[in-house]
């Protein structure tokens, strides 16, 4: 029983409400009140590794990135060239240079307020959650222009001039999304509210959390070997964002596997109509969590490296181009980029997670099936209009700053010409900790969006007047949609009769 109606045609954009109720009108009349799912649904018993190619890449780029970490930061540990490589450095040498155990506990301090951060988020989850995520979208802009005016202060001016862009960017997309912000924390509370009743997904997070300090420990561990180095700041840098990067990518397999084990479990639980039904499969946690670190792993991986850019650039684009107006000139531009990010969507989106949960396809696969899925029902409005993704981000960006900035603090006591190095990455550490506790919402939105798209009657089952003010939403933006559509359509018969009239 899916949503069947075009996006783009007005006459049927009552669709995805007369579908639905259709659907709750049946169940009714079946008597049992148990959903007859159709075999397409129901997820698969047997799996095969996906993605096998990245999944390799990836491992062999921790073992390599361990090992270069663990010789860097051996090199300074307790005594100055330890391993005597700085004279394959003697053309970046300088006269100053520490010891690893000079910096590594500042990074120490990032890893622990990170980790209280999350696990605070953790916690309050249930009663301030939409307190915090409101928090998050106000304070942010104010916190970035703070970060810029200390960074002029401190002459730093090109981080000053980064952190002031930051500002105002984040200043520029709240206003353009202002309007959207009831619905989105309305998504919001829904998805915590089903979170918040599987506790066991709490502890996937604490536990994944718990990992990631592990493999922080060895990858401050070599930063602070880089920060100690006889090294210019130049190479010093350069090695730094290598760091960065592979940090990056890590901590998104690691979020991203989160998200795979919570989607499968929050899609079960609406499959079935509860966690304590009969029907739910034995140890679904547990099978969800081993089909992640096993078959799927390859795929989430791959998927690690593109989602984040391509959806954060998404978001900024939508943004933007809500606001352009009337300028032709800048609206053909920022279109042509919009229509560019769009086809990428396609095959690098975070619903696809939700697909490798519940059927075990590859990346690719399961982001083409997902985006067409949302584009043939038409939910894929209701998906643009929400911007629940761009809140959690703002949550997590917003945790990095609180870190970077303890770990900023510190290193202007002690040292103060290290500051923006030490704590820029802190802020790397920060982020990627406290987005390990905002994935278990993010994937009970993405498995609730899925699950209206695929079926609305899982969503009406679970709560009737959250799927009401879904199904009238979806609604509203399909006219909306139908209404641009008429009007461009209307504009554009106007040029051509214009130009016939003028070349007569």
């Amino acid at each position: 029983m899916s949503v069947s109606q075009s996006p783009s045609s007005s006459s049927e954009d009552s669709g995805p409400i007369a579908t639905a109720q259709q659907s709750v009108e049946r169940s009714g009349r079946s008597g049992d009140g148990i959903i007859s799912m159709s075999p397409g649904l129901a997820p698969v018993t047997s799996r095969h590794w996906r993605d096998v190619f990245w999944l390799g890449i990836f491992v062999m780029h921790l073992i390599l990135l361990g090992l270069v970490l663990g010789v860097l930061g051996l090199n300074r540990f307790r005594k100055q060239d330890r391993l005597n490589i700085d004279k394959y450095t003697a053309g970046f040498l300088e006269n100053q240079a520490g010891l690893t155990e000079d910096y590594w506990p500042l990074y120490a301090v990032a890893g622990g307020v990170g980790t209280v951060i999350g696990w605070t988020w953790l916690l309050l989850l249930g009663s301030r959650a939409t307190q915090m995520m409101k928090l998050s979208v106000h304070i942010l802009t104010t916190y970035l222009a703070v970060i810029s005016v200390l960074c002029f202060w401190g002459e730093q001016v090109f981080w000053g001039v980064a952190f002031a862009i930051g500002a105002g960017l984040q200043f520029l997309y709240v206003i353009s999304v202002m309007d959207r912000l009831n619905f989105t924390m309305l998504v919001l509370q829904k998805a915590v509210k089903m979170v918040w009743n599987l506790p066991e997904v709490m502890r996937v997070a604490c536990a994944f959390m718990i990992v990631m300090l592990l493999w922080l420990s060895l990858w401050s561990f070599g930063a602070a070997g880089v920060v100690a180095s006889s090294m210019g700041d130049g190479g010093r840098w350069w090695l730094l964002v290598v760091f960065s990067v592979s940090l990056f990518w890590t901590g998104a397999v690691l979020c991203n596997t989160v998200h795979v084990i919570v989607s499968g479990m929050v899609f079960l639980v609406l499959i079935h109509g509860g966690r304590e039904a009969v029907s739910m499969p034995p140890n679904p946690l547990l099978k969800s969590l081993r089909y992640a670190v096993t078959t799927s792993l390859g795929s989430i991986c791959y998927g690690s490296l593109f989602t984040a850019a391509i959806r954060t650039l998404r978001w900024e684009i939508r943004g933007f181009r809500s606001k352009i107006g009337n300028n032709e000139c800048l609206l053909c531009c920022v279109d042509f980029l919009f229509h560019l990010v769009e086809t990428l969507v396609r095959f690098f989106n975070k619903y696809a997670y939700v697909q490798i949960a519940v059927y075990g396809k590859s990346f690719n696969h399961s982001a083409r099936d997902a985006w067409e899925l949302f584009q043939s029902t038409g939910v894929e409005a209701l998906i643009a209009y929400d911007c629940s993704g761009a809140v959690l981000l703002m949550g997590t960006v917003m945790g990095g700053l609180i870190t970077g900035t303890c770990a900023g603090v510190w290193m202007r006591i002690k040292y103060p010409d290290r500051v923006i190095m030490v704590g820029s990455t802190a802020m790397l550490m920060g982020m990627i900790l406290v987005g390990l506790a905002m994935v278990v919402v993010e994937s009970a939105v993405t498995s609730i969006y899925i699950c209206y798209a695929v079926d609305p009657l899982l969503i009406h089952r679970w709560d009737a007047d959250f799927f009401n003010q879904m199904s009238e939403t979806l609604h509203q933006r399909l006219q909306h949609r139908s209404a641009r559509a008429r009007e461009v359509l209307t504009h554009s018969r106007l040029d051509d009769q214009i130009q016939e009239s003028t070349g007569a």
